[in-house]
């Protein structure tokens, strides 16, 4: 059973990537508050870990009975992510925050908006992504009864508990570089968001075509 754990364990650290997704949700939450930061960070990996579990219990049958394949998932979450990246590369979310901003401070509100990012794109498809997805049922298909399926879940548990981690501290690191360095990271990291929602479209085609 440990050896169960460790694979999928790694499988799944390799495939959410708590330290890739860490840069890009501090860019994608840049403006808001600690607090609001942290409640994200948390609601956005709790929302996760209900979907890959649902998808480990039930994915099977649910996408039969639908006539989905994983490779429309993959194509799906591509273009999603695609449009989240182009606005980090041009700054269209800073512009929407001010524009909010500024309206609010019209109507003589307190505080400005914050768009909550928990769900879309940080809980789906950033980390449950088609390709959490798909790892998590294949580990869940290749488990032996009832106790392989708790390590599995437990698996997974360990690694949401360290990406939940990693996005809490994520704003503050990237404060120590200041607010320059932090807009040419968000950017860098939103061209980098791109390629991956490219390669997501990429690898869904092949497996529908080819």
């Amino acid at each position: 059973m440990l050896e169960l754990f460790l694979s999928a364990f790694i499988t799944l650290f390799v495939v959410i990537d708590p330290p890739g997704c860490a840069p890009i949700y501090a860019g994608l939450t840049q403006g808001a508050s600690q607090a609001q930061k942290r409640a994200m960070a948390i609601r956005a990996t709790v929302i996760a870990g209900a979907i890959l579990v649902g998808f480990a219990l039930f994915g099977a049958g649910l996408l039969g009975a639908l006539h989905i394949d994983l490779a429309s998932f993959r194509i799906a979450g591509g273009i999603m992510l695609f449009m989240i990246a182009i606005d980090m590369v041009f700054e269209k979310r800073t512009e929407r925050r001010e524009n909010r901003a500024e309206k609010i401070r019209a109507e003589n509100a307190a505080t400005p908006e914050i768009e909550d990012v928990s769900v879309f794109p940080m809980a789906m498809p950033m980390l449950a992504g088609p390709g959490a997805i798909a790892s998590i049922m294949l580990l869940e298909g290749s488990a032996d009864g009832l106790v392989g399926t708790l390590v599995v879940l437990a698996a997974l548990g360990a690694v949401l508990l360290l990406t939940m981690l990693a996005l809490i501290a994520a704003s503050p690191l990237m404060k120590l570089f200041g607010a320059r360095v932090e807009a040419v990271i968000t950017r860098l990291l939103g061209v980098l968001l791109a390629a991956l929602a490219a390669q997501y479209v990429i690898d869904g085609l092949k497996e529908s075509f080819f």
